[in-house]
């Protein structure tokens, strides 16, 4: 295989989860008794642009369907950080009513509502159209298509040139990431901004991640390698921010190379600095991440083997992708977890793919009574414990399974 950017061999290999069903492949129950198709789940990394990857077993078309059960405006925490980036961006760029604001992955509407309520143009581009229906009965306005130069040179020509040009946790979802930021280099106006935000690869590699790694994420990035892809379409970075969201993300700040507006931070090259000197262009830096999932997951076996041989029931909250690619990794399947439980209608009734694991009410968790639960999207710890936090008085505790199993006091 060859690097989807820079074309070179690749040959490191970050992580080799063994084979996965498509994490967001959620089953209904006369699917649990077809044939359920894995593919291998192997990330490695260029050794010219240092770019992580996975190899392409499936397109994205059969990724994002009409039947894609991620909704974002049912986490309250991701809510409220869509909201406070509006208020930022709004007073740092001076946004109005003359402005255009383009959202890539737009989802269910999560984002751009607030700019629709302050009165600024907006418009989504989304794959799934059972999202973006969501977002139309929200009244934002949703192209749904994958983004590209093909869908940006006709916005372009209708005259949708973007004064800000935005995607959260959508560049590590194309397959073609030169493509997709060439698209993004065609939409924005002359003067226009670029954010994107993404999971940071320093963090997953450092702080054992690697349930975060799944089909539906083609790439890794690193701040160094997003750089390499937006310089080689005429991009030029100028800022960016560490996130704690999703376990440690980046918000990237980008403008056409010829723009003379907005020099570059002190922090950008900061963070450039600190990559190089972590070792992230070096071979060694990628080397540690498979023992440490290895050890993540006897851990976690140990654990759940435990508490069913002590006669005590484990549940489970959150049906993220991320729990799949664990629980999938560990073999973990619904004689160690008796049930998953999830705040999202799109789930509920299902089956995880791969463990077959129920997705059931918070209502019917609480019914069940569980002696411990797993939080699956261990980066929203904290809103999960508060909205369950009536359960701990039910002799229920908590546990969270990355970097290391932990249980909550």
């Amino acid at each position: 295989m060859n690097c989807r950017f820079c074309q070179a061999p690749l040959s490191e290999v970050l992580i080799d989860l063994g084979h996965a069903p498509i994490s967001n492949a959620f089953l209904d129950e006369r699917q649990l008794a077809e044939p359920e198709t894995h593919f291998p789940l192997k990330v490695l990394v260029c050794s010219a642009c240092r770019l992580a990857q996975t190899a392409d077993y499936e397109k994205p078309a059969a990724l994002f369907t009409d039947s894609y059960v991620y909704f974002s405006s049912f986490s309250t925490s991701w809510l409220d950080h869509a909201r406070r980036y509006v208020e930022a961006v709004t007073a740092r760029f001076g946004l109005g009513p003359a402005s255009q604001v383009v959202e890539l992955a737009s989802n269910d509407g999560y984002l751009l509502q607030y700019f629709h309520a302050r009165g600024i143009p907006v418009l989504g581009v989304e794959p799934a159209a059972n999202t973006a229906a969501a977002a139309q009965a929200k009244g934002i306005t949703t192209v749904v298509d994958f983004f590209g130069m093909r869908l940006a040179e006709r916005l372009a020509a209708e005259g949708r040139r973007a004064d800000l040009l935005l995607g959260n946790n959508v560049l590590a979802h194309v397959p073609d990431i030169g493509d997709f930021v060439g698209g993004m280099a065609l939409l924005l106006k002359p003067d226009g901004v670029i954010t994107m935000e993404f999971p940071h690869l320093m963090r997953l590699v450092e702080h054992n991640q690697f349930d975060t790694i799944y089909h539906e994420h083609y790439s890794y990035l690193s701040l160094t390698a997003v750089r390499r892809v937006f310089e080689s379409r005429g991009l030029a970075l100028f800022d960016v921010e560490e996130l704690p969201t999703h376990g440690g993300s980046l918000r990237i700040y980008a403008r056409h190379a010829a723009c003379a507006r907005h020099p570059a931070t002190p922090r950008l090259a900061a963070l450039l600095r600190r990559e190089q000197e972590s070792g992230l262009e070096t071979p060694d830096y990628y080397r540690g991440l498979q023992p440490r999932a290895l050890a993540a997951k006897l851990q976690l076996l140990e654990f759940l083997v435990a508490q069913k041989r002590a006669g005590r029931t484990v549940a489970a909250y959150g049906a993220a992708a991320k729990g799949n690619t664990l629980l999938n990794y560990c073999g973990v399947t619904r004689d160690l977890v008796a049930c998953v439980a999830d705040a999202s209608p799109h789930k509920q009734g299902k089956y995880l793919p791969g463990s077959h694991i129920p997705v059931v009410t918070p209502g019917a968790l609480r019914a069940l009574r569980p002696d411990l639960v797993l939080i699956l999207p261990w980066n929203l710890q904290d809103e999960i414990t508060r909205q369950l936090a009536d359960m701990r008085g039910m002799g229920c505790r908590f546990a969270v399974p990355i970097p290391g199993l932990r249980v909550l006091d």
